[in-house]
């Protein structure tokens, strides 16, 4: 589209791997691979969680949320990802690009404010359990993690804002898998200052905020489960804690290193490490966070076992019924 002297651009180009030509449809079936048991993960404890009674309590209900958020998450990026790395198409409009970037920081956003919620739960679970019920009812969690959803879309309408005033009319190749902030940015064509600052901004609050209350629910958890007298009270306590504080030291940690600094210009080395972190966030990691649930969540491995051995009991009676059929 021509603006008087000036290109309009109306689609971009997502560059994906270069550097791993040769190895891109290696890359493709991993990629798959990851992306099936990922969504297999998060539904499995979504489905869990939904169908045993003794998982209906506020940490379940938060966990299904962020597992369901996490499918979102992920299906943002993989299924472009993947038609990239067969040179399918790697073409997105203008709006395409604008909408994966949106839904990208809005989905992990809301993760961020999900994670916090579920260390305040432990937080009251811990430090005050005779109010617990009281203070964590069916009608406080809904309405926490509908504030979560909201407000994730809502404190991200500046940054998009911000960025949908830019003009592009040069370079249309995103040197990324996808369509994130700091390589759009570097294709404006003027000196993105103001939606450079907004990002950074909003990005900061969001995830030191929500990293600070983590931090104060467990210190405070910390401390008063040092008070317990008995050491199978202490591991117990620490127990429902474990698989949370693991998924959020390797969130976060990615996190903080892509987004909680200001955007500069990265040599060719730096934008490649830049995407293998931006891999493990928005692939890897979501393929981990339900081995890790678990794996080292009693409740939840007690919950799966019994699921597989009553569809194991419910073929078995099947079989049974149309093998004394065949026989009569």
């Amino acid at each position: 589209m021509i603006n008087g002297n000036i290109t309009t651009v109306t689609h971009f180009i997502i560059l994906g791997f270069p550097a791993l030509k040769k190895l891109q449809l290696l890359l493709f079936f991993v990629g798959l691979a990851v992306y099936i048991l990922t969504l297999g993960g998060h539904l499995i404890i979504i489905t869990i969680v939904r169908i045993d009674q003794r998982l209906h309590t506020p940490m379940y209900f938060f966990l299904s949320n962020f597992s369901f958020l996490e499918i979102w998450y992920t299906s943002n990026i993989v299924p472009k990802m993947l038609e990239v790395l067969l040179d399918k198409d790697k073409t997105i409009t203008y709006s395409g690009c604008i909408t994966q970037l949106y839904f990208l920081i809005t989905f992990g956003t809301a993760e961020c404010f999900i994670l916090a919620i579920m260390a305040y739960d432990r937080y009251l679970a811990i430090c005050n359990p005779l109010r617990y019920p009281i203070l964590m009812n069916n009608k406080v969690c809904l309405q926490l993690a509908v504030c979560s959803w909201a407000g994730a879309f809502i404190i991200n309408i500046p940054p998009l804002i911000s960025l949908c005033r830019l003009p592009f009319c040069g370079p249309n190749e995103i040197n990324h898998f996808f369509c994130d902030a700091p390589p759009l940015l570097k294709l404006s064509c003027i000196k993105p200052h103001v939606a450079e600052l907004c990002n950074f901004i909003v990005a900061t609050s969001v995830i030191v905020s929500s990293f600070f209350l983590i931090l104060i629910s467990y210190i405070l958890i910390i401390i008063t489960v040092l008070k317990i007298p008995s050491s199978s009270g202490r591991q117990k306590a620490f127990s429902t804690c474990g698989s949370h504080l693991a998924v959020v030291t390797i969130f976060y940690g990615t996190l903080m290193f892509m987004y909680v600094r200001p955007t500069s210009n990265f040599s060719v080395d730096s934008v490649n490490f830049n995407k293998v972190i931006s891999m493990f966030y928005t692939v890897i990691i979501p393929m981990l966070n339900p081995i890790i649930y678990c794996l080292r969540n009693k409740e939840v491995k007690d919950a799966l076992q019994k699921a597989v051995r009553g569809k194991c009991m419910l073929l078995l009676s099947k079989s049974n019924t149309i093998s004394g059929g065949i026989m009569n």
